[in-house]
């Protein structure tokens, strides 16, 4: 049995809809990351697991009992605010004790309580301060400490890391990894940040307009795509997405890469998923990865259907780990990730190497994914 399930879940506002039937299941200890561009209803979807909002239609479960009727105070959860929610004339130790001052639990258990988190999340310095005398980082600990130390059965975050600059956002998220890993809690995230859905998740929930596009792991979510939505917002840079036509012969079938004034590129596809044959002739959205589309000598060497085609570089981007050179396929520009000291020059015309094996169709029309 899932730890927390959400079955048919709908939201209505008067007559607008903004979950439209949400189905979706964690394990106990799982991080769930719902994620999607603003909109989309993952806030909503987190408040009505909260309490915060009442759903429309559809029951959510912990441990196997329902929790749509009880009051937020009633469902054992705490949750962690975009804004941190501190109280400013209160101490850290203050804040973290709050909730338990209220509940009646004895001062040494109190303190016993702050000092394990305060050792979890390394602010045992900052018990005296107030929050005014924190920076965000400080404060977003503070915030996670006041949850921590309920020990509730399931943590909700809302978008906890969107009011930090880029490099504490990184600093956090490894802080929140390793929460993660320390404590074995079961955690529900909201964000709009697909590195940070990447890189916490067991378990992904990309959303659009209130539905779930795709549901899975970080790995299941990248590698396999289940429609264009889910293969652009997820990755970044983002996958290539290139107008392409399926070309069949008595040896196979074949994609073929239009180019301005310059020859088609013609890649042969030994290992082509079964309902590309329908397409022969058709048109088709070829996806690949700008790490699948690489300079020869950095190709993976067990990939198991390469080619290389000569591509006209249009930019080179430097990006100190990588090179990123952009190439114009399809009437689309294309982005290449290569090696760093990669000897490549624009304007002139390169071999780079298509990993086939990792390349993936969605038919035009209907936007999904051809398997």
């Amino acid at each position: 049995m899932a730890f927390l399930e959400i079955d048919g879940l709908k939201k209505r506002f008067g007559n607008v809809e903004i979950l439209k039937g949400i189905n979706v299941e964690l394990e106990k200890g799982g991080f769930l990351v719902l994620v999607g561009p603003s909109g989309c209803g993952k806030s909503t979807l987190l408040n009505t697991i909260a309490g915060l909002e009442q759903i429309t239609e559809g029951e959510i479960r912990v441990e196997g009992r329902a929790i749509n009727d009880l009051h937020p105070s009633k469902r054992d959860i705490a949750m962690v605010f975009q804004s941190y929610a501190l109280y400013p004339n209160m101490t850290v130790a203050g804040n973290i004790a709050f909730g338990m001052e209220m509940r009646g639990v004895p001062a040494a258990q109190r303190q016993a309580a702050i000092d394990k988190v305060a050792k979890i999340l390394q602010i045992g310095h900052l018990l005296n301060r107030k929050p005014s005398q924190l920076s965000g980082g400080q404060r977003q600990r503070v915030a996670m400490g006041r949850a921590l130390v309920r020990d509730p059965k399931l943590f909700l975050f809302d978008e906890p890391l969107s009011n930090l600059d880029a490099k504490l956002r990184v600093d956090m998220r490894i802080e929140i990894k390793r929460l993660h890993a320390t404590t074995g809690t079961t955690i529900v995230y909201v964000t709009h940040d697909q590195i940070e859905a990447m890189t916490l998740a067991t378990k992904i929930a990309v959303m659009r307009d209130g539905e779930v596009q795709q549901f899975g792991t970080p790995a299941e979510i990248y590698n396999n795509p289940t429609n264009i939505f889910v293969a652009d917002f997820m990755g970044s840079p983002a996958m290539n997405l290139i107008p392409a036509k399926i070309d069949g012969n008595g040896s196979g079938l074949s994609v073929v890469l239009d180019r301005e004034a310059r020859q088609p590129i013609v890649l042969p596809m030994p290992g082509a998923p079964a309902g590309l044959a329908a397409f022969k002739d058709k048109p088709v959205i070829f996806g690949v990865r700008p790490e699948a589309l690489t300079d020869p000598e950095g190709a993976e060497r067990n990939g198991s259907s390469i080619a290389t085609a000569d591509c006209h570089i249009e930019v080179v981007e430097p990006a100190g780990s990588d090179t990123f050179a952009v190439t114009n396929l399809g009437g689309k520009g294309v982005v290449a990730r290569l090696r760093a000291d990669a000897k490549i020059q624009p304007g002139t015309s390169t071999p780079l190497a298509f990993n086939l094996s990792k390349a993936v169709f969605f038919d035009p029309a209907t936007e999904k994914r051809i398997l």
